[in-house]
């Protein structure tokens, strides 16, 4: 972890109910936040508190059925700070990976390793849990990027025009992986 790691930013794990109790408020007010300030994580600007909460509440639906975790971390006076979620695969022959979706880190708890401490909570979840392979996309040439380099991912290629932008503006994606031994992260 890096010397700017922000100690006082508590992570956990959120079951379904406590996804739906929290999603109108702070996970959707986090949502709208990262569309708000440019990220593209597969919305349109302007998000409405109303679309966010509804995506969060079908995140607790996966959750329920054990195809999503979805951890939260939380700031000293209680509000969500950020998010990160494990997504595993569906397929038969797909039981060793998982995807990294939907880590947000609210503007206000930027720059202080907060992103990292939640791309290793959910590494070292998916190692305990016997994944050896994990993927994700992120927007090109996006704040994101640097981070998972730093954490120990592999750059797979870009897809040009893959997704646009919360402006709607069509932008390269680019896909990482990063290989776990089981029970503890490899990288």
């Amino acid at each position: 972890m890096s010397d700017h790691t922000d100690p006082h930013h508590r992570i956990e794990p959120l079951p379904a109910r406590r996804i739906h109790a929290d999603a109108a408020e702070g996970l959707a007010a986090l949502l709208v936040d990262a569309v708000d300030s440019g990220a593209s994580v597969g919305f349109l600007a302007p998000l409405s508190p109303a679309e966010a909460a509804s995506w969060w509440r079908a995140a607790a639906e996966e959750t329920e059925r054990g195809v999503r975790t979805v951890w939260a971390s939380y700031g000293p006076d209680g509000a969500v700070s950020g998010v990160i979620s494990l997504a595993r695969a569906g397929m038969p022959n797909q039981p060793h990976r998982a995807d990294i979706a939907k880590l947000l880190v609210h503007r206000a708890a930027r720059g202080r390793g907060l992103g990292r401490r939640l791309l290793e909570t959910a590494e070292r979840a998916a190692a305990a849990e016997g994944r050896t392979l994990l993927v994700l996309d992120t927007e090109t040439g996006s704040g994101a990027e640097a981070l998972y380099r730093k954490a120990g991912w592999t750059r797979a290629g870009s897809i040009p025009g893959y997704a646009l932008t919360p402006d709607g503006v069509p932008h390269p994606t680019t896909y990482y992986y990063k290989v776990l031994e089981r029970g503890r992260d490899s990288g």
